[in-house]
């Protein structure tokens, strides 16, 4: 192929033309197959071609993997309506037989090292479970909770599953999974929360216990999980996008905890996604989520101070930033921020100031530099200093 207008085809070793071009996209042999590719009104089809070019699977489907053990994982969309938004998979062997219904998702190569036959790994979007040669579960391995993959791992089953890690031992018995539980003092827990109510939206959310008023911990965690986004979706709903959520711990002092709370949002067929970072500021006391304005002295013109001082940096940046000219003018009164120790750090949004590639520019301005705007006396310094 020389241009992007020219087809694919195969040559051997002399050179010699054995298979002519024709294809949009041609994969390497293994097993005497090779996946290729045609598109259709923009989209691209997967088939399954021998040595010679015969067709041997048509060139109709989503997606196509050679898996091994003389098999092809063969996928369609899992929403006909949209091809970009994943493939459901049946098990085929090589001369083109399928030998499972659609059914599968997830699916890993056959690996014959560490059982008594070889097993592929697979799940049906709820169950991640290890399948043969037929495309049939192994009932004799484990199945985890969950969709993802499963991997021999030294003796024991390394699971993939809903974006988090554990291990099993081949009777299934959990061995060690991830605990995103953490004490932040001795009074107060951050536990981790799921909310999947479809395969492609999962949110992992902050819950906060040790707070002593129950109602101010019931109000804190009902915000939480809003914005959050673990909430409002309807069970099973097909959506024309995937949503990936999930928080850190990035401070906590006194009676103040910082969450960040992260979001991915991926309208399928997209050049990428969008995220999103939201920084809680949380007094585990009075429950008060403050806002950048709190951290201020009444009257104060902190939205100027703020936006000079960032002016500045940008400048002092010279050649090498990354900030497009003249983007930025001033903050909002609510731009997002969020704090540590000695600074307060204000950030923008992918392509607010600067390109995609940039992500979230933030700039930081230790307390110092505008200690006589901050109102030190107030609720929100006192939380944490």
């Amino acid at each position: 192929k020389k241009t992007m207008e020219d087809k694919y085809g195969y040559i051997d070793t002399s050179s010699n033309v054995v298979i002519p071009p024709q294809f949009e996209g041609a994969g390497q042999f293994q097993n005497g197959r090779a996946v290729v590719t045609a598109y259709e009104q923009y989209m691209p089809k997967y088939g399954l071609i021998d040595r010679s070019g015969k067709i041997i699977i048509p060139l109709q489907y989503n997606d196509i993997r050679l898996i091994g053990e003389n098999r092809a994982a063969v996928g369609v969309p899992i929403h006909p309506e949209n091809s970009f938004g994943g493939s459901r998979y049946a098990i085929a062997d090589l001369d083109g037989r399928m030998l499972t219904d659609f059914i599968y998702y997830d699916i890993t190569k056959y690996d014959n090292r560490y059982y008594e036959k070889a097993c592929a790994s697979a799940n049906d979007g709820k169950t991640t479970f290890f399948i043969d040669s037929s495309g049939r579960r192994v009932e004799k391995l484990p199945m985890v909770k969950g969709a993802g993959s499963l991997i021999f791992s030294n003796g024991l089953i390394r699971a993939s599953v809903d974006r988090r890690i554990m291990y099993v031992d081949l009777s299934g018995r959990i061995i060690w999974k991830e605990d995103r539980t953490l004490p932040i003092d001795r009074s107060y827990i951050v536990k981790e929360e799921k909310y999947m109510p479809t395969r492609s939206y999962l949110v992992y959310y902050p819950r906060i216990e040790g707070i002593k008023n129950p109602i101010v911990q019931q109000t804190v965690n009902e915000k939480l999980k809003t914005l959050a986004g673990a909430e409002g979706i309807e069970e099973g709903a097909v959506l024309e996008y995937s949503y990936d959520g999930d928080f850190i711990v990035k401070f906590f002092r006194k009676q103040l905890v910082v969450i960040r709370i992260d979001g991915y949002h991926y309208p399928f067929g997209a050049a990428h996604g969008m995220p999103t970072q939201i920084y809680t500021h949380i007094d585990l006391i009075t429950g008060q989520f403050y806002e950048l304005k709190d951290l201020f002295r009444a009257g104060e013109d902190y939205v100027k101070r703020l936006s000079s001082i960032i002016k500045k940096q940008i400048k002092e940046q010279g050649e090498d930033s990354y900030i497009w000219p003249d983007a930025f003018k001033e903050i909002k009164e609510d731009q997002p921020f969020f704090i540590t120790e000695n600074a307060l750090h204000i950030y923008f949004t992918p392509y607010e100031i600067a390109p995609y590639a940039a992500g979230f520019p933030t700039f930081t301005i230790p307390f110092d530099e505008i200690k006589d705007i901050v109102a030190f006396d107030g609720d929100f310094w006192r939380s944490f200093h």
